[in-house]
């Protein structure tokens, strides 16, 4: 029984041993030395290029969204009753021809082309006379148009730029009927953001182009130019001129030069000659304001500042 529990007995340690040698699990010699051995780049190598093979692999959809997709998912929310637009109340009318506005607002031809220019602008005069069908057409074709957005990144990025602000149009038109106008709303602004972003990002070296500024009051849409911005300051001077000098002669006309029949005629003379002065003082305080400024948004358009 002891010569039993002798053999049981684990051999005893030498001097000085290390803890760490009852956790040799893997019996590592004990004149292994790390220094001495080779070190190779080999695993590394094979990992990072497994790891880009997997990456170049990998849909570019992810960060380059194809503009085709993105167009047709577009057109896809224009599918409406063929009169839907002339059923729509007076203010969600005028916020359509908002919306056709900044879709085609500007040197559209220039920006995007011309065969997209004039898909826009026909959409925008559809929406104006709220043509349904014709503008469902239109839209339609735009995924067809892709190559032009592939071969001009500006024109990608101004078609975003158009779609986000028209579709920010919709948007404000709020619920009506089935939530069309949202849709409507949530596509182009979508479509737009991402348009935007994929092209800004490869146009990156361009040299911005001044955009041209447009004046709109009502259906009257006036191109803003340095020189009509000089004409016009022109103008109101010579008008508040005007006014200053005839405003001058009505108060330098004494009342004893008139004769009146009685004192009512006296009264309502006196009123007139009042009213008269407070319209003319007001239009040449306004022509020097008005003048100001256009002298101003000249200066402002020759040095191109926005």
């Amino acid at each position: 029984m002891a010569s039993s529990l002798l053999l049981l007995r684990p051999p005893p340690l030498p001097p000085h041993s290390s803890p760490f040698l009852l956790r040799n699990l893997h019996q590592i010699p004990s004149n292994f030395n790390l220094r001495n051995q080779p070190f190779t780049f080999k695993p590394l190598l094979s990992f990072a290029t497994n790891a880009l093979t997997e990456s170049s692999d990998s849909p570019k959809s992810l960060d380059q969204p194809d503009p085709r997709i993105l167009l047709q998912e577009l057109a896809d929310s224009f599918n409406l009753p063929p009169d839907y637009f002339s059923q729509l109340p007076r203010d969600l009318r005028l916020d359509l021809n908002d919306a056709a506005f900044d879709l085609s607002n500007g040197p559209v031809m220039e920006q995007c082309g011309e065969e997209l220019g004039t898909t826009l602008l026909n959409i925008s005069r559809a929406w104006e006379s709220a043509d349904t069908s014709t503008s469902t057409a239109l839209v339609n074709n735009l995924p067809s148009l892709v190559n032009s957005l592939t071969g001009n990144r500006k024109s990608g990025k101004t078609l975003g730029k158009r779609l986000a602000s028209a579709g920010r149009r919709f948007q404000s038109m709020g619920q009506y009927g089935q939530g069309e106008l949202q849709r409507i709303s949530k596509a182009m602004i979508s479509t737009g953001k991402l348009l935007s972003s994929t092209s800004t990002s490869e146009a990156t070296n361009e040299q911005p182009k001044d955009e041209t500024r447009m004046f709109k009051f009502g259906e009257l849409q006036v191109e803003l130019t340095r020189e009509k911005a000089y004409i016009g300051a022109v103008i109101g001077f010579v008008y508040g001129i005007i006014s200053w000098e005839l405003s001058q002669g009505i108060q330098n006309t004494p009342e004893s030069s008139f004769q009146f029949a009685n004192e009512n005629a006296a009264m309502i003379a006196q009123s007139l000659r009042g009213a008269l002065l407070i319209v003319f003082y007001g239009s040449t305080v306004l022509s020097g304001f008005a003048t100001l400024g256009l002298v101003l948004l000249a200066q402002q358009l020759k040095s191109g500042k926005k």
